[in-house]
């Protein structure tokens, strides 16, 4: 089960949005896309870079809804305002937000924002260990679970 979030960051005058997909088993992020506008197009960026990775399932606008039928992606929503569905990507989104802003405003442009985004993202899924997965940062949980299921 995957989940998407946006991420404001202030950017000069305006904001650049974050769109993740989170795998729940493993909390790799999987896919991710940003841009200055809230448009479909830029979740869609975000779901098709997960699906270049994994193929794998995921959550609407019917631009949206059509970009999952066409990838063969189960979409899955939860109850409207409900934290809890979304737990995973609310917490992801909580530390990067801790992790990447701590004293700061914002950017006064856009690539020194992504970069600082994207770096923090690739520490996260190789580096920063989570405790809903033994402990282990996000590809070496998966790397561990494939090797065990190769070996069962």
């Amino acid at each position: 089960m995957n989940r998407i979030g946006c991420l404001p960051a202030i950017v000069g005058g305006g904001f650049l949005h974050l769109a993740t997909v989170i795998d729940v088993y493993s909390r790799r992020l999987l896919g991710r896309s940003i841009a200055n506008h809230m448009r479909t197009g830029r979740v869609a960026d975000g779901l098709n870079a997960a699906v270049r990775i994994r193929g794998g399932r995921v959550s609407g606008s019917k631009a949206f809804a059509a970009a999952c039928h066409t990838a063969g992606i189960r979409r899955s929503m939860g109850a409207v305002g409900s934290s809890a569905d979304n737990a995973a990507t609310e917490l992801f989104f909580a530390s990067l937000k801790r992790e990447t802003l701590p004293g700061r405003r914002g950017w006064a442009t856009e690539q020194p924002a992504r970069f600082a985004v994207f770096r923090r993202l690739g520490f996260y899924n190789h580096r920063r260990r989570r405790t809903a997965v033994g402990y282990l940062a996000p590809f070496a949980f998966e790397q561990r679970s494939t090797t065990l299921a190769i070996a069962a």
